[in-house]
């Protein structure tokens, strides 16, 4: 008798294998990134049908193989249907799905944290009600996504002197990506890539960092979409230099500027 075991995963990639199968790769609250094919799944008949479509949660059945899983059954959990309404909804899920793509691995130890967040990150996109809203949850699950996986964004202190950045000198300070944070003027005067930042920034993005997903920051009704834009393609970049895969989604957000 094959093995079996149950749990909640998002669908994020799926390719065709013959004419009725296909294979899902998903992730999962308890074992990370898995792939399962879901056969027969392109027929009319098939049981699956639309809850192995991209970007749905659900509750999954699946035979354990050596290789590959066999999805038996699935039960849907949240469609994020509000996504396939808004082309920015949508471009911005599947960015996120990319990044969890990139950065998940197999019976991750921090899979219940990365799924909860993956899943948190879709509702809050599918019922954003502006597009500030919607870019505000990108960059809390941009910053949130990369401290879980090992390669958090250094925001209160100079990442060489280790001094606290702090609002003076103007508001001299930088962005490094290879650093991994923010530098002060004085360290920064001898690095050739750098990014100028303002301390409302840096100030910005630390609060989000710190603060749990659902809580209204005192930002929320402030920012513009010019300010989130320069955020989410600062956090952008240092996603793609730390990303052990190329992004596809990257041209995308640009274009839906």
């Amino acid at each position: 008798m094959k093995e079996q075991f149950i749990t909640n995963a998002i669908n994020l990639k799926s390719y065709s294998i013959s004419e009725a199968d296909k294979i899902i790769i998903m992730y999962s609250e308890e074992k990370g990134l898995i792939k399962g094919i879901a056969k027969g799944i392109k027929k009319p008949s098939s049981k699956l049908g639309g809850r192995m479509e991209l970007l749905v949660a659900n509750k999954m059945m699946l035979n354990k193989g050596q290789n590959l899983n066999t999805i038996c059954q699935a039960e849907a959990l949240n469609t994020f249907f509000n996504l396939r309404n808004d082309i920015n909804k949508l471009f911005y899920a599947m960015y996120a799905g990319e990044i969890i793509v990139n950065f998940g691995i197999e019976n991750d130890p921090n899979s219940f944290d990365i799924y909860n967040l993956f899943y948190t990150c879709l509702e809050k996109i599918s019922l954003s009600k502006t597009k500030e809203e919607t870019m505000l949850n990108i960059i809390k699950f941009q910053l949130k996504i990369m401290n879980m996986t090992g390669y958090s964004i250094e925001l209160e202190n100079c990442v060489k002197c280790i001094k606290p950045i702090k609002p003076i000198d103007n508001n001299q300070f930088y962005f490094s990506i290879e650093q991994g944070g923010i530098i002060c003027a004085n360290c920064a005067e001898n690095l050739v890539k750098k990014v100028k930042i303002p301390y409302k920034l840096t100030e910005f993005l630390n609060t989000l960092l710190k603060e749990d997903f659902n809580t209204t920051t005192k930002y929320d009704n402030l920012v513009t979409e010019k300010f989130l834009n320069i955020c989410i393609n600062l956090l952008k970049k240092y996603i793609e230099y730390y990303s052990p895969k190329k992004f596809k989604t990257s041209q995308i957000l640009e274009s839906i500027k």
